[in-house]
């Protein structure tokens, strides 16, 4: 193998004969290929320091830095720099000094620059091409065929990638651009629109896609998915725009296209600069920092570089696994693992004296609604409920300046214990709120509210389904879905709304900035998938026909509704400087009425948990059990089957 110092060598030394050649060219093509006698000295005394000091510039501008076989633009550019320096410097020396008995032609000092770079420049890419060639010019016959749908930016670097691939062989490009349809971007041909491909895949063969868009053009991505899968054609995307940042893969790496994609929306747009202020140097605590939520919140709140960050989760696992991966990331922040129940108050309380955080994010939470249905009732009333108070009172002694509850979709016009649980929490934290506001519009601004005034700022988000959450239907279906099914839905009219993890976090970050104290933040859900359509989905996406996996409807679960809500029927929302916050103007509590929650909560530990459902609706004047809607629920599946019928 040729070491880099001899290649370094042969550069340099080409590039001494290739100015010596430039330079007596030049005075070929001035004189027509028949020097007059009288030049014929001075071509090589004029040489002697024109050459020189041509490869002098050419060392001093980072031609031998680089390398051959990876020529590019910026190589480019070095030569040209090089070259038309010396250019110049030649011609002032020569207008100073005026040698005498030497004169140069004027044609010469402006072809031989030319020369000098149509040679240095035209030598290494004529090189670059063969050494590809030969490493990869086999490579244009191998491979599957596929179509590439984009031509801008991410498309063009996928293509610089694939050149080199031995896996894919790119047969055409397909947007939605006019201007281009029919011409070539890198060799590769633009064939027409994205709508025209089932037809141009059919005419060329072809049963593999590339979506070569980027995640902020949402709307463009799914449109093409949809006509992909639709088309009967394998559907690959490229990696994300964080996993190519990473270093640790490449565009090339591309994957199978995930469910993920079509429910994906637009990026959130987030207050940076007020995000640094509330997070960066300060300390921040997260509870149930293992979860889905928690664990995402962790890794959005390292970027705005806090001073120190303590994961609290009571599952030893999940801290291990978050821990794990925080170690393969470098960051100056100080993170802390600690395991610990926010029921307990001791705990609590030593740890926010240890930490002094000013943010604390509370997602600790039971959450699935069949299993705190029966036989877990008061335990989730205990950790839901107790879990916050004990949590938030802490953070209202220790001064913390906000402290931010992650509600839930459940908790409006709730069904079922564990969204009755969840109305409570948010209950408790605006009957904590001792100096809210009546009128909380007045007072919104996108500043961090942390002042000197030693008063906590309880904010509470409410959302609904998250992407990819444990316990969620996307990885319940996924499974499913390779086991060769059934895949099973509850109801054929069910729907629920869904966010990706990364934009809860960050709009769960935006409204704790956001907010003054007491307020509800609702965010902006889109609009709700029916739960059928997306299990219908991902069995196209997978390769498979809907034929092929069956759907199988095996009702409603215990406390499960229809469909979700975000506002309850006596609610309405307030517009905020966010796009996708709004503020949900609810019912609110004293702390007077907080204390006999708690207290109620405590006597019914051993009560029936049918007594308890029932007297819950006392305090969740909403709630609505669901044995008293089963009836509702019976009436739409008997008229379900009448219509399918």
């Amino acid at each position: 193998m040729q070491s880099p110092s001899w290649r370094r060598s042969a550069a340099f030394f080409h590039d001494v004969l290739v100015a010596v050649l430039a330079w007596f060219v030049a005075y070929l093509l001035r004189f027509n290929f028949k020097i007059p006698v009288e030049f014929t000295v001075s071509i090589w005394q004029v040489a002697l320091f024109v050459i020189p000091l041509q490869v002098l510039f050419f060392i001093q501008f980072g031609l031998y830095k680089g390398v051959w076989r990876f020529a590019s633009l910026p190589d480019l550019k070095r030569i040209l720099m090089a070259i038309s320096t010396a250019a110049i410097t030649v011609v002032a020396l020569l207008f100073m000094f005026k040698p005498v008995g030497i004169v140069v032609p004027r044609a010469v000092l402006v072809l031989n620059p030319i020369l000098l770079m149509l040679m240095m420049g035209g030598s290494r890419f004529v090189y670059r091409s063969w050494k590809e060639h030969k490493l990869y010019g086999f490579n244009q016959m191998r491979g599957e065929p596929v179509l590439v749908l984009g031509a801008g930016e991410a498309a063009i670097a996928l293509l610089k990638d694939l050149e080199r691939s031995q896996e894919w062989r790119v047969i055409g490009l397909l947007d939605d651009d006019a201007a281009i349809h029919g011409r070539e971007i890198m060799g590769i041909k633009v064939l027409g629109e994205v709508a025209q491909l089932p037809e141009i895949a059919k005419s060329l063969d072809i049963s593999n896609v590339i979506i070569a868009k980027p995640a902020d053009a949402h709307q463009a991505r799914r449109r093409a998915i949809e006509i992909a899968s639709g088309a009967g054609l394998q559907v690959f995307t490229i990696p994300s725009v964080e996993d190519l940042m990473s270093g640790n893969i490449k565009i090339s790496k591309i994957r199978h296209v995930e469910i993920e994609d079509l429910l994906g929306r637009d990026a959130v747009q987030l207050d940076n600069s007020g995000l640094q202020h509330l997070i960066e140097g300060n300390a921040v605590l997260v509870s149930g920092a293992g979860g889905s939520i928690g664990s995402e919140l962790c890794r959005q709140i390292v970027k705005y570089k806090p001073d120190t960050l303590v994961c609290l989760d009571i599952s030893e696992l999940a801290l291990y696994n978050l821990e794990q991966e925080f170690s393969r990331e470098k960051t100056s922040t100080k993170l802390f693992y600690m395991t610990g129940d926010v029921k307990n108050s001791q705990r609590v309380k030593s740890l926010l004296e240890q930490f002094q955080p000013e943010v604390v994010f509370h997602a600790a939470a039971y959450k699935h609604v069949p299993l705190m249905e029966n036989g877990n009732v008061w335990e989730a009333l205990s950790n839901n409920v107790i879990g916050t108070y004990t949590l938030a009172k802490a953070c209202k002694e220790a001064a913390v300046g906000k402290f931010v509850l992650i509600s839930t979709d459940k908790a409006v016009n709730p069904t079922n214990v564990m969204g009755a649980s969840k109305r409570l929490a948010e209950m408790v934290c605006q009957g904590l709120q001792e100096d809210f506001s009546e009128d909380i519009s007045k007072d919104i601004s996108n500043k961090s509210q942390l002042g000197n005034d030693e008063v906590t700022r309880f904010v509470i988000v409410r959302f609904g389904n998250v992407l990819g959450s444990s316990g969620s239907v996307i990885p319940k279906f996924r499974e499913q879905i390779a086991k060769g099914g059934p895949v099973t839905i509850t109801h054929p009219d069910i729907t629920r709304y869904f966010m990706s993890i990364p934009e809860a976090a960050q709009l769960v970050m935006q409204a704790g900035l956001m907010g003054n104290g007491g307020e509800i933040f609702v965010l902006d859900m889109g609009e709700p998938v029916k739960i059928a359509a997306l299990a219908a989905d991902m069995i196209r996406l997978s390769g498979l026909q809907a034929d092929e996996i069956k759907i199988e409807y095996v009702g409603l679960r215990p406390g499960e509704k229809l469909y979700e809500e975000l506002l309850a029927d006596d609610e309405h929302t307030m517009l905020t400087p966010h796009e996708k916050l709004r503020i949900a103007q609810a019912r609110q509590v004293d702390n007077v009425w907080v204390k006999k929650l708690l207290k109620w909560i405590e006597s019914t530990q051993n009560a029936n948990e049918a007594h308890i459902k029932n007297e819950l609706k006392f305090w969740v004047e909403e709630y609505t059990p669901q044995h008293q809607v089963s009836s509702e629920v019976l009436f739409i599946l008997d008229a379900e089957q009448v219509t399918l019928h």
